[in-house]
């Protein structure tokens, strides 16, 4: 009775490569229509109890954002670390677990307070999948496919963000705000079981006393993740400020061509479109980069060092594309050159998205990849946009909002200067 049990165990297991990137993709996508949920359902929520919201100021509905964030790139570390002395999938399905657990509890939430840990809690459960998926995906992936296939994997940020604002707005004018989370937070409970049945491939671990913290350092001294990271910093910032603030500038700058409706529905559309195309395009580049190099023995091999380089280049020639056009649509006299420029600068924007996690993957030792994720996430949200978009509206506060505008391409700009090849880093 046992063996067939085991037999029964091993044919449900789940081997095939295209099957584990279709689950977590799909994942990706539920976590992404999660984050933004928030956003789509807020004025919802901010209306007075005896209309069914919570009453919220808008300090306390910004503060639901930070909660979120804290509570994901503060633990990220903690997971990565975790990951790197053993099985990642057990990890994945209970953070999965958590933040559908505690996203369906934000739908429950009575009080501010209430709503605030549940979002807490929901940063903590998306830590562990966000750190650790890209790896496993890394691990199953041929050399001269990664870049597509972490391009599948990321598309998903821009579907996923624009299918939480459709969705939310839509079941929130239907069936009231908690709906919307209830919504957002059942499916995954489902597809977190499956993540227990991927079949992880043999990869060298840590030593089980190895502490986070010397992980770190390590990565710390490695030049080339280093850089990826800090121009990865500057993009999060101007990235996570731009998204939160066009809208608002686009009605306020062109008023009377465009409402709250129109300007979010486009900015939104252009978001999509720009979003799947280049980073298709960025995932099949860096291929076809890294394909024309050898095969690396170490991560520190030349050949490894110069595909990194090469992977870097491609970050650095979206953000020299996105800089200028960035500029250019904020000094358009009317919305459709706006939108014109903007679609050409998050194409830009965008390219990056497969080659920089990419990096964060290669440039560092096998052993250490999670805790690798781990750190760039937690790097991100805390030099990036945990703090870049209320930094931009106190600037918006004492200057001109086109003057405040301009310090986003000048961002871009810094972070193609970063992440820009050294010659003494081949």
């Amino acid at each position: 009775m046992g063996s067939i049990r085991h037999a029964t165990l091993v044919v449900g297991m789940i081997r095939n490569r295209t099957v584990i990137l279709a689950l977590l993709t799909g994942l990706n996508l539920l976590n992404y229509i999660d984050r933004m949920i928030v956003a789509a359902v807020l004025r919802k929520i901010q209306l007075p109890v005896a209309e069914g919201g919570l009453a919220l100021s808008n300090f306390q509905g910004g503060l639901l954002a930070t909660a979120f964030l804290g509570g994901y790139f503060l633990t990220s570390p903690l997971f990565g670390a975790r990951a790197d002395k053993g099985k990642r999938t057990g990890l994945i399905a209970l953070g999965v677990i958590v933040w559908s657990v505690a996203t369906i509890a934000s739908g429950l939430a009575s009080s501010f307070a209430m709503l605030m840990v549940a979002r807490v809690v929901v940063g903590v459960g998306e830590a562990s999948y966000a750190t650790l998926a890209p790896t496993i995906i890394d691990d199953i992936t041929p050399p001269d496919t990664k870049g597509r296939a972490l391009a599948i994997f990321f598309v998903a940020i821009p579907v996923g963000s624009a299918l939480g604002f459709v969705l939310g707005g839509f079941i929130a004018q239907r069936w009231g705000w908690h709906a919307a989370f209830y919504v957002a937070g059942g499916p995954g409970i489902v597809l977190a079981l499956l993540c227990l049945l991927i079949v992880e491939p043999e990869r060298k671990l840590r030593e089980a006393k190895a502490k986070l913290v010397d992980g770190l350092r390590t990565l710390a001294r490695l030049p080339l993740f280093r850089r990826a990271v800090l121009g990865y910093c500057a993009w999060t910032a101007a990235v996570g400020a731009f998204s939160y603030w066009a809208p608002k500038y686009l009605v306020e700058h062109y008023p009377g061509a465009l409402n709250d409706e129109t300007a979010n529905r486009y900015f939104g559309l252009i978001t999509v479109v720009a979003g799947i195309v280049a980073t298709i395009i960025g995932g099949r580049w860096a291929d076809r980069e890294t394909a024309k190099l050898p095969a690396a023995a170490s991560f520190d091999a030349p050949s490894n060092k110069a595909a990194v380089n090469k992977l870097l280049r491609i970050c650095a020639i979206g953000m020299v594309i996105a800089a200028p056009m960035t500029a250019a649509a904020f000094l358009m006299p009317a919305p459709a050159g706006f939108f014109a420029c903007a679609f050409v600068a998050e194409l830009g924007l965008f390219l990056s998205t497969s080659p920089v996690n990419a990096v964060g993957l290669r440039a560092v030792p096998p052993e250490l990849r999670a805790s690798a994720t781990a750190a760039m996430i937690f790097s991100i949200h805390l030099f990036g946009d945990l703090w870049s978009a209320t930094a931009l509206g106190l600037l918006v506060d004492h200057v001109a909002p086109l003057v405040a505008m301009m310090t986003l391409p000048l961002t871009f700009a810094l972070s193609a200067f970063i992440w820009w090849p050294r010659t003494r880093e081949q």
